[in-house]
């Protein structure tokens, strides 16, 4: 076997099309854990310029009601939302997120994961070959606490006729 035939294999693997009418409300999916490092703080303020010193500075991070540095809300958004990329649908595009919130500090060593709940399905009233579907994203520490919520969208294909 070819280095590029086990890839095909793991590629297909990743593929399947989920149309609008398989999806259904309640259905749950989590994610494998991740721990958060210093140097996912590092990167995430070069990519970003956030070097906010809540997030950079250890010595003033100490100053602050956590006395740590904390993560940045849209590393952990990131990272969280990341984590559910473990399928490849070629049926659905993402729309967009709703009602994002950071609701508790994630910090250096702290290990997340994603739970992601089909919360909604509806007619997309611009696009009558698709719907929408809500996936309610909840990301949770090593506590089992959320520390984010948003509402991710998505366009699905409906079946063909």
């Amino acid at each position: 076997m070819y280095i590029w035939d086990s890839y095909s294999q793991v590629n297909d693997a990743m593929n399947q099309t989920i149309h609008f009418e398989d999806y259904a409300a309640g259905h749950v999916r989590e994610t494998s854990g991740r721990t958060i490092t210093e140097s996912d703080f590092v990167v995430h303020a070069g990519h970003t310029g956030d070097f906010f010193p809540h997030h950079m500075d250890a010595e003033f991070a100490r100053t602050t009601p956590f006395g740590q540095r904390v993560a940045h809300g849209t590393m952990v958004f990131a990272i969280g939302v990341g984590l559910t990329a473990t399928l490849i649908n070629p049926a659905a595009f993402s729309y967009g997120y709703d009602r994002l919130r950071f609701v508790r500090p994630v910090f250096i060593g702290d290990t997340i994961h994603t739970r992601v709940t089909i919360a909604a399905k509806e007619d997309d009233p611009k696009r009558p070959d698709f719907g929408r579907v809500v996936e309610r994203c909840e990301v949770f520490n090593q506590r089992g606490e959320v520390v984010l919520a948003a509402d991710h969208i998505l366009l699905v294909e409906r079946k063909p006729a």
